[in-house]
């Protein structure tokens, strides 16, 4: 069994880079400290630090300085778990050194740890089957959940949010040049969850899709378009719904409208006031849903059915539908210029 002591991962600067790969491996924590006599940082080696020296020619056998990270993310010791938290994520750190004014170690957070998320059955439904047109021509040759924002497609992005809560099995819905979908994720092994794939042959709306489900879900369940970007915590999400006891729960986004005019107040004729360009506020919603696996009864079979209909059908049902407002950033990547807003916003959000 690996131990996971943080003190296991140090290693001082004269060490070779096999030496270091030896504590990343057995380590457990999946890093190597560098640092000197007086326990100081001086800098951490990854994997991909590793991997990225041997492409370069390194040598194995030379000292750790040649391929380190001398300049990492560290935590201080007076900084909030939350804070950390923060900063991990936002960073996309599983690891991070936490140091005293000094410079020297004190210990390492790990992700997991701060999160305190283990996996998840839920299944993530992801509906990709769109076919982009206001993107065009941006999609005449891929669909839109594979195009890049940053370094990553779209999905991915989507896939790799839901994986650091702690989240495993994932359907995703095609139908638009769904082979180069599927030849990108294939069965999830590369991410270390596992996908499978529906067929859409014609458009099914955003709820539709879920009729053609070869298996029918045990426990609640998150659907979610596959052309949206958030930080929204699924953990926080999947607990409020349970906590509702719902049905059906809906993610909403606060949208502001501002007329651009002054707006006349009248009653019989006569003139009450006029509001200089009022601002009026909305809930919108925001694309992502977890249902409880009867709520799929309300589905018809092949048909297209969009999600404010199966809502509507909840309703009525006098089953409870809830909305969880989200706070976090979200952003849903409909036309041009939402896809350039994407690419210039990702690397502070998501970097």
């Amino acid at each position: 069994m690996r131990m996971k002591d943080w003190r296991n991962t140090l290693v001082k600067p004269n060490a070779t880079i096999k030496e270091a790969i030896s504590i990343i491996d057995t380590g457990g924590l999946q890093i190597a400290l560098v640092v000197d006599e007086n326990m100081v940082l001086l800098g951490t080696i990854t994997d991909g630090d590793v991997r990225r020296g041997i492409l370069k020619g390194v040598s194995l056998d030379t000292e750790v300085s040649a391929i380190m990270n001398s300049n990492p993310k560290t935590a201080s010791a007076t900084e909030t778990r939350d804070l950390i938290l923060q900063r991990m994520t936002n960073a996309r750190l599983h690891h991070i050194p936490v140091i005293d004014e000094n410079g020297k170690v004190l210990k390492i957070e790990l992700l997991e740890d701060l999160i305190g998320i283990p996996k998840q059955d839920n299944e993530v439904i992801l509906i990709a089957g769109g076919m982009g047109t206001r993107l065009k021509p941006l999609t005449d040759n891929y669909p839109k959940p594979l195009l890049k924002v940053g370094s990553k497609p779209i999905l991915e992005i989507i896939i790799d949010n839901y994986i650091e809560y702690g989240f495993k099995q994932f359907t995703i819905s095609v139908n638009y040049k769904s082979d180069l979908i599927e030849d990108y994720f294939g069965n999830g092994n590369k991410w270390g969850v596992n996908i499978k794939y529906v067929h859409e042959d014609k458009r099914m709306g955003t709820a539709g899709a879920l009729s053609l489900l070869d298996h029918r879900p045990e426990i609640p369940f998150f659907v979610m378009n596959a052309d949206l970007l958030t930080k929204v915590n699924f953990q926080q999400l999947l607990s409020f719904h349970k906590e509702q006891q719902s049905a059906a729960t809906m993610c909403v986004r606060q949208y502001e409208l501002q007329v651009p005019y002054g707006v006349v107040n009248i009653k019989d004729h006569k003139l009450l006031n006029i509001q200089e360009k009022p601002v009026h506020h909305f809930f919108i919603n925001a694309g992502i849903y977890i249902l409880e696996p009867e709520v799929l009864d309300y589905i018809p079979k092949n048909e297209y059915f969009d999600m404010p209909l199966l809502f509507e059908k909840v309703v009525e049902e006098q089953k409870t539908a809830s909305v969880f407002p989200i706070r976090e950033y979200w952003l849903d990547i409909g036309q041009k210029n939402d896809f350039d807003r994407a690419n210039n916003e990702f690397e502070g959000i998501f970097g």
